[in-house]
């Protein structure tokens, strides 16, 4: 319901806005600004996209997984559409998510929404390996003379 609400409002505030400016600056100046911020912003969003995917890169180099570059890299495609897209109002949001700070900061709160809750299915609630059923419980009975794991299991040689 809140995306129906959105495709609605939106457009018709941006089309308020349109025609309060067109009014004012006439019908030409009104499309050349709007042509004007949909090439300053692509220009814009390839060097950022640019500056991200190079961060990204690095994080990977150091073994670190890029979560934070990846959700600004939504962030941007975001910003991409929202100035390709005619009006002024979508224009001021996409060049606000084209500011890092913004950015990062959004990219947090989608990061920590959105964050995956990992469980290992053996480990037991109070967080001690050795859960029911993990294959390395040691067996009540069992005679391992080594003192390590044992892993059971059967196997069928194929010729």
């Amino acid at each position: 319901m809140p995306l129906l609400i959105i495709f609605i409002l939106v457009p018709m505030a941006e089309l308020a806005v349109l025609i309060k400016v067109g009014s004012a600056i006439g019908v030409l100046w009104t499309l050349a600004l709007i042509f004007l911020t949909a090439i300053i912003g692509v220009h814009l969003l390839r060097q950022q996209g640019l500056a991200t995917l190079m961060k990204a890169n690095e994080r990977m180099q150091q073994g670190a997984l890029p979560a934070q570059e990846l959700a600004e890299g939504f962030l941007l495609a975001l910003a991409g559409a929202l100035l390709l897209t005619p009006g002024f109002l979508t224009d001021a949001f996409g060049f606000s998510l084209l500011m890092p700070g913004v950015r990062g900061t959004m990219a947090q709160s989608i990061m920590k929404r959105f964050k995956p809750q990992v469980m290992n299915p053996f480990e037991q609630p109070g967080g001690q390996p050795g859960g029911q059923g993990s294959p390395f419980q040691q067996r009540p009975g069992s005679d391992d003379r080594r003192g390590g794991d044992v892993i059971e299991g059967n196997y069928k040689r194929e010729d």
